[in-house]
């Protein structure tokens, strides 16, 4: 089993995780806070991911993600929520970038999202890990992450986990 590693910043890392925690092929969610470099050295709410490409392909991912969090939208929280997908290895760069480029077409308004090497890493508090499966009730989960993820089962449902 081959399996790659890739990371995403966009929203709120709850989210995020308990996104990519539902989805087939993904094996490893680490949820907290990635610095890449240059004017991106701030560390930014994160998710760095293990998956399987044959189960669950790279495009998939990205488009999941620019679907799941504001992809087109600056707004004044970017410093602290990042529209970033993080590689890391250098080879990589040139597939995101030609990736984003044709999932593009799929948005009205110019996507924001960064390709960006990842740098650094710093894992949220234990309290906040696994967030939504440990709280799916919570008013912040229902009407923030219940979206996503019927808009998960709605456009992705062959990839899709079932047992979430």
């Amino acid at each position: 089993m081959t399996i790659q590693k890739i990371g995403f910043g966009g929203g709120c890392h709850w989210c995020t995780e308990a996104v990519f925690q539902s989805l087939r092929g993904v094996y490893n969610v680490q949820q907290g806070w990635v610095a890449s470099e240059g004017k991106f050295t701030a560390f930014s709410e994160a998710v760095i991911l293990e998956f399987n490409p044959d189960e669950i392909p790279l495009k998939a991912l990205i488009e999941i993600h620019l679907h799941t969090h504001k992809s087109t939208s600056n707004h004044s929280m970017r410093e602290k929520y990042r529209s970033a997908i993080y590689f890391f290895e250098e080879k990589e760069e040139i597939e995101l970038n030609r990736i984003l480029s044709k999932l593009q077409v799929n948005f009205d308004n110019k996507l924001i999202t960064q390709i960006l090497p990842f740098l650094d890493f710093k894992p949220s508090e234990e309290n906040f890990k696994n967030y939504y499966f440990k709280n799916p009730k919570k008013p912040f989960c229902v009407k923030f992450i219940n979206p996503k993820l019927s808009f998960l089962q709605q456009s992705h449902s062959k990839y899709v986990n079932e047992k979430h």
